[in-house]
């Protein structure tokens, strides 16, 4: 069954979630399939297609690359997700890869992974064209469309204006995440800082693996855009560069909040060790306090138990209560010397 389904073909045009011709920073009127898009831009000579996808199989790719020739190797990066954030340049083309981060407290999900969920956007950039793929990440989208048209003079730069949203959109979200995560970081550490006060350590874990997942998701995004900026600058319009190295400012804050929340877990998961260790230290010398008050009675009554027909005040009518007083006084002394040296 599942090889009659992989020999189904599903046309590329059941990918496509958007194809939109631009000329002058505005949308022309009407409904293109992706062929007549580009057509009628290399036709006039003037604007850019922008084709939006999401999660194409490999035969859509292998479609859609052959009208816009789109290089092979870009093809098979884009039907497999899982992708580090990079910039590669082929000839005229270049390939983004960004990841999207979605954040939802420990408290609001059932499987702690879920905490932080990441997907991933894929932009091929070519002189007239860009091809958006998506995989997981829809509010990306639902946010790009309501922003792409906002300001038809950037947007007639081109599809670099396109991938400029994309990365800003996403940075943005990564810095509104970092501050959320802040909080939770900050409750933590008043949790476990707070004397007398139970705490959980597997939220700590929680978080801070899913903060790894998060700077694994972002960190390679740096790199990738000062590449872009600087090695790439030819394929980029002059009004541009500067709104890339603002988004790279974004990203570089971004980071170094997310690796100082991952430090601060470091240390937050070593005191609180220690403070589950002192605890389990006071607890068990509790323990030995309360055997040692009852050692002494204990004894005693063992002795007075062995049943020897001469023994002291074996036969003296007040022995009982004498025996069980000074049980009583030998657990009052014991108890003062205890508390004397907070054991107790």
């Amino acid at each position: 069954m599942s090889e009659q389904r992989s020999r189904i073909h599903v046309p590329v045009e059941r990918a496509i979630e958007r194809c939109t011709v631009y000329r002058n920073g505005h949308a022309m009127p009407g409904r293109f399939n992706h062929k007549e898009a580009l057509e009628e831009v290399r036709r006039s000579g003037e604007g850019y297609v922008w084709v939006s996808l999401n999660a194409p199989d490999e035969r859509q790719m292998l479609s859609l690359s052959e009208t816009f020739g789109v290089h092979d190797l870009i093809v098979e990066d884009a039907v497999y997700a899982r992708q580090r954030p990079k910039v590669e340049r082929y000839e005229d083309q270049l390939f983004m890869v960004i990841r999207s981060i979605e954040y939802q407290g420990i408290d609001e999900v059932v499987d702690t992974r879920e905490v932080i969920s990441t997907g991933e956007i894929q932009m091929i950039m070519g002189k007239d064209f860009i091809i958006t793929i998506r995989h997981a990440a829809a509010h990306v989208v639902q946010d790009l469309r309501h922003r792409v048209e906002e300001d038809p003079e950037l947007n007639a730069l081109g599809p670099a204006y396109i991938a400029w949203l994309v990365s800003d959109i996403l940075v943005d979200s990564y810095l509104t995440i970092s501050h959320e995560l802040s909080t939770e970081v900050d409750e933590l550490e008043e949790t476990v800082f707070t004397p007398n006060n139970s705490f959980d350590i597997e939220d700590i874990y929680t978080l801070k693996r899913e903060i790894l997942e998060m700077r694994h998701a972002i960190d390679p995004l740096a790199p990738a855009l000062k590449s872009l900026i600087h090695r790439q600058k030819d394929l980029l319009p002059e009004e541009l560069v500067s709104y890339y190295r603002d988004v790279m400012d974004h990203e570089l804050v971004a980071m170094d909040l997310t690796s100082s929340y991952d430090e601060r877990l470091s240390s937050l998961i070593n005191a609180a060790v220690a403070k589950v260790q002192t605890q389990q230290n006071a607890d068990m010398r509790k323990i030995s306090a309360v055997f040692g008050l009852l050692a002494i009675p204990t004894a005693i009554a063992g002795i007075y138990g062995m049943n020897f027909d001469v023994m002291p005040e074996l036969h003296w009518e007040y022995g009982y209560p004498a025996v069980l007083i000074v049980m009583l006084l030998t657990i009052i002394i014991v108890y003062i010397y205890l508390r004397k040296n907070k054991w107790l």
